[in-house]
């Protein structure tokens, strides 16, 4: 009798699966980055386009946010020489205070507006050391003619309502929630802010910081145009990304990095600022030259330069003058850099800058737990009001949450030319053909082992279904009789061929249950590395791609129980290439955080993009069975996206956990029960 061993592995004895390069190698935020080149303008801009909604996916800005009113309150005045400054706060959401100074030229007129980021100097925007000094800044900034706005990361200073080291943590990576991303969107609202102003020019806007500061400059000019020359100071560099909460998000840098997110910049004109005793020593030889590269495809390859100062990492005097400089050609028209070198500044007393020195922060002002519950409000918000209810809702939804879907799984469907297919040989088994297989994509080296059942005797072109289990390929066979399992076999006897897999870290892709050094919990791991659960998601889309090439296979169906069931709800969204889907659901409760959270569902970003109620209104009108739904299964989004479709035939929803025979007859021949 054929053993189990026989149908469900791939290897024997003392072999071993080819390494899978997602074990073999784990980022972290000090990799040494290989720069991409570019060949064409519009290679570059998709490229520019995806790296955006990486961005805003990750971080729970995706769509963008609606914005309300700010409610800035400008105060304090005080008269300086050739200046002003006033305390300022204004509310970013409705309960969340942003706090800084704003610095005035005198005299009247139309000018250009800075934003003002500090990094992780102690005192925040209060800093004025040698080293660096964010007031100094300012001051020259404004008496040179610019409006300049210095205000405080979260949990700085009179931004208290968060810590910043310790707000966020896998409830909130759910939802994009974390430092990075309420600071992106409050950087985007101190653009707001600053074109609010009468005597602000709206077609004038600059941003600079240094460290922490630089890292939100380059984020921001990434994703809001208004911004129309940045000189990010001491952090873009190709072999550091950042390594602060507030420079880190789940899944922001599975396949991006800083010098890319800067050259999002092009052709807007764009200053590097660079020390030789930080992580930007290369900036001169390396990143300066691929982001030019990328302008020069713009015809601008004059609008980026840089300056390097021999000095630890800084926004010393000389990194400023050369930032006062570049602002005075772009916005002042004046070339002569000598004109803006630094002239002797007093920083007032803290007690002058300070917000809430003198007075108390509003009434109803939100703590840390109330700012995360206004977050995931704004996206439960944002989400019910896109829900889609005809035609043309359906439309704009797809057009709207698809990407921010893909990009918080971080997954692609894949071309047949993109395939590795390593064939290990066929058998009879009774009356079918199992052929093993390891497949993955060719330049991402992913090794997924995999099993192909065909019914013998079978001539001409026949439908596929593949079938994705929890336990992977040995879930599928009867461990007994070394057959295949009775789902596998209805499959078969239907005249449907059956690919079943191990997804990632399932079977004998565990690899003898190694994981690599993933560690989900460590440092900013997520960041830089795709979840589990997402890795197996690519996985479900990489065998509907095997498939779909094969000669001899008519149609590709999808088939996932117990919780791959959502893997392959996911994939079939993601995925233009699937006939029938049946989904397991589990009984899961996915209404719930929680079960989020666990590892083999973990996401990060997957329910601010609206996790399975997104999926099933991307799978309208497609043919789909979900049973098994649990506590919080979003059904009236099901039944209401196939209404939109014009398909409610086409689906059906069951709270019941169907058998074989009902599912078989589903997959294997489109009929329902």
């Amino acid at each position: 009798m054929t053993t189990v061993h026989d149908i469900s592995r791939i290897f024997f004895g003392g072999s071993n699966l080819p390494r899978d390069e997602r074990l073999a190698e784990t980022r972290d935020t000090d990799t040494v980055w290989t720069l991409r080149k570019y060949a064409t303008l519009k290679e570059w801009e998709a490229r520019a386009v995806h790296i955006r909604q990486q961005i805003l996916t990750c971080l729970g800005l995706w769509p963008l946010p609606e914005k309300k009113p700010l409610k800035a309150r400008v105060f304090d005045r005080i008269e300086c020489d050739g200046y002003s400054v006033e305390k300022v706060f204004f509310e970013s959401l409705p309960g969340y205070f942003v706090c800084g100074n704003l610095y005035r030229p005198a005299g009247k007129g139309a000018f250009p507006g800075i934003a003002c980021p500090h990094g992780h100097w102690s005192l925040g925007r209060l800093e004025d050391t040698e080293l660096g000094s964010i007031a100094g800044r300012c001051i020259n900034l404004a008496r040179q003619g610019h409006v300049a706005f210095s205000y405080d990361m979260v949990g700085y200073l009179d931004s208290s309502q968060i810590d910043h080291r310790g707000f966020g943590g896998r409830r909130e990576n759910l939802w994009g929630i974390g430092a990075m991303g309420l600071q992106l969107w409050n950087s985007i609202r101190v653009i707001d802010f600053l074109v609010s102003l009468a005597e602000v020019d709206s077609k004038r806007i600059g941003c600079t910081g240094a460290s922490g500061g630089g890292t939100q400059t380059f984020m921001l000019t990434a994703v809001d145009e208004r911004v129309q020359a940045a000189a990010p100071v001491n952090m873009i560099s190709a072999h550091m990304q950042g390594g602060c909460n507030c420079e880190n998000q789940g899944h922001l840098r599975l396949d991006i990095n800083n010098v890319e997110i800067g050259a999002c910049m092009a052709p807007r004109p764009l200053f590097l600022v660079a020390a030789t005793g930080d992580w930007t020593v290369n900036v001169p030889e390396l990143e300066f030259p691929a982001i030019r590269e990328i302008y020069r495809l713009y015809g601008a390859g004059d609008r980026v330069e840089f300056a390097q100062v021999d000095a630890p990492h800084n926004y010393n005097r000389e990194s400023r003058e050369s930032v006062y400089a570049f602002f005075g050609r772009v916005f002042l028209g004046e070339k002569d850099g000598r004109k803006f070198q630094e002239k002797p500044f007093q920083v007032e007393v803290n007690a002058d800058l300070k917000v809430f020195a003198r007075r108390e922060m509003p009434k109803g002002a939100l703590d840390q737990d109330g700012v995360v519950q206004a977050l995931i409000g704004r996206s439960e918000k944002s989400l019910a009001s896109m829900q889609p209810k005809e035609a043309k809702g359906l439309r704009r939804f797809r057009k709207e949450m698809g990407p921010g879907l893909r990009h918080a799984l971080g997954v692609e469907e894949v071309d047949a030319g993109e395939l590795y297919v390593r064939r290990m040989g066929r058998e009879k088994i009774d009356s079918s053909i199992v052929e093993r297989l390891i497949l993955g994509r060719k330049e991402q080296q992913e090794r997924v082992p995999a099993a192909l059942f065909l019914p013998r005797g079978k001539r001409g072109k026949m439908p596929a279904v593949l079938a994705v289990h929890p336990e992977g390929k040995k879930g599928l066979v009867d461990l007994k009789r070394g057959m295949p399992g009775s789902l596998v076999a209805g499959l078969l006897k239907s005249g449907c061929a059956v690919l079943a897999i191990d997804p990632f870290l399932v079977g004998e892709s565990s690899s003898g249950g190694e994981t690599g050094g993933r560690n989900g919990d460590s440092g900013h791991f997520h960041t830089y590395n795709q979840a589990t659960a997402a890795c197996r998601v690519q996985d479900v889309l990489t065998g509907i791609a095997y498939l779909n090439s094969l000669e001899e296979m008519r149609s590709c169906h999808l088939l996932g129980l117990g919780k791959a069931g959502i893997y392959c709800l996911f994939a079939r969204a993601m995925s233009s290439a699937v006939g029938r889907t049946a989904v397991d659901c589990d009984r899961l409760p996915l209404g719930d955080d929680g079960i989020w959270m666990e590892e083999d569902l973990f996401i990060p970003a997957i329910r601010s993009s609206g996790d399975v109620r997104v999926a099933v209104a991307l799978c309208a009108p497609g043919e789909l069975l979900v049973h098994n739904t649990g506590r919080g299964f979003p059904e009236n989004w099901v039944r209401s996206a196939y209404r939109a479709a014009g398909k409610s035939g086409k689906l059906r929803v069951s709270s019941k956990r169907l058998k074989t025979a009902e599912i078989v007859a589903w997959v294997g021949g489109g009929k329902k029960k």
